[in-house]
């Protein structure tokens, strides 16, 4: 099971310095990745930096650790263009890069950004098809209902041919999303609680089953906080979700009231204490 960490950017607010000082501590305690959130515009939010401009940064002051933005809220966006950043960011990293994905839930963030929020299922799906020919063509011709390209493409095309896109979805996911998940992804965001996991698991795989896709395609990742409410059950929970087969976790230092200064060894403290079992 590969393990990382949420990067505390509401946390670490415009501290640039706290921020790469946690990422590069990240890389050398050996985590695999570093998740960042993503959000443009709520009433209230708080800070939040844009995660594929903080993911560039830390590109520069990384060389091998995963850069995932998660979950980017896709439908939102124009595809071609954000299809290109992630290229880019590829690029720069050498192949370091995986798409969190998702529909969002905000329809006020949606009417700020002049997009449909009633569409927003069906154009993410047709962006993920989309993407995946952009990312492993050099010109791609597509027309659908949200896109109509004639004989172009990108360049340069990113490392990954094509990107690894993971969708992140509520605890127990609808039959649109499932198919989705089934069709385009190369994984998931594990939202829901351990009981249900098989449940969704057989969902995905019957879906994916349809197309000729094996389950040894699709990765699962969950998410174990280690401090806050549930700080005392957090190396129960890493083994758990060890033993239910997941592919991959990601611990979180954020949520629990620590300043600045206190995720680094918070994190160090953490690595240094994982069950036998896991690390």
């Amino acid at each position: 099971m590969k393990i990382g960490v949420s990067l505390p950017v509401r946390e670490m607010a415009g501290d640039l310095t706290a921020i790469r000082d946690f990422a590069q501590t990240a890389e050398g305690l050996g985590l695999t990745h570093l998740r960042v959130p993503d959000q443009i515009m709520r009433p209230g939010s708080g800070e939040l930096h844009e995660p594929m401009m903080m993911l560039a940064y830390i590109a520069a002051v990384t060389s091998k650790i995963e850069l995932v933005p998660s979950v980017i809220i896709l439908p939102v966006r124009q595809t071609v263009h954000f299809a290109k950043q992630a290229a880019e960011l590829d690029g720069l990293t050498g192949g370091r890069v995986r798409i969190g994905i998702g529909v969002g839930g905000s329809e006020d963030e949606y009417r700020y950004l002049g997009e449909d929020f009633k569409t927003r299922g069906r154009r993410c799906t047709e962006q993920m098809h989309v993407m995946k020919q952009l990312w492993t063509q050099e010109e791609v011709t597509f027309k659908g209902e949200f896109h109509d390209i004639s004989g172009a493409g990108l360049n340069p095309l990113p490392v990954q041919k094509p990107i690894p896109m993971w969708i992140g979805a509520r605890p127990v996911p609808s039959a649109p999303v499932v198919k989705r998940i089934a069709t385009h992804s190369d994984g998931w965001f594990v939202l829901c609680a351990p009981e249900e996991i098989s449940e969704v698991r057989d969902s995905i795989y019957t879906e994916a089953d349809k197309i000729g896709r094996s389950p040894d395609e699709f990765g699962q990742e969950a998410g174990v906080a280690v401090v806050g409410p549930r700080e005392a059950e957090w190396k129960d929970r890493v083994s758990n979700w060890k033993h239910m087969g997941l592919t991959h976790l990601c611990l979180r230092t954020l949520g629990g009231g620590l300043s600045v200064n206190e995720h680094i060894p918070k994190l160090e403290q953490t690595i240094n204490e994982l069950p036998d079992d896991v690390g």
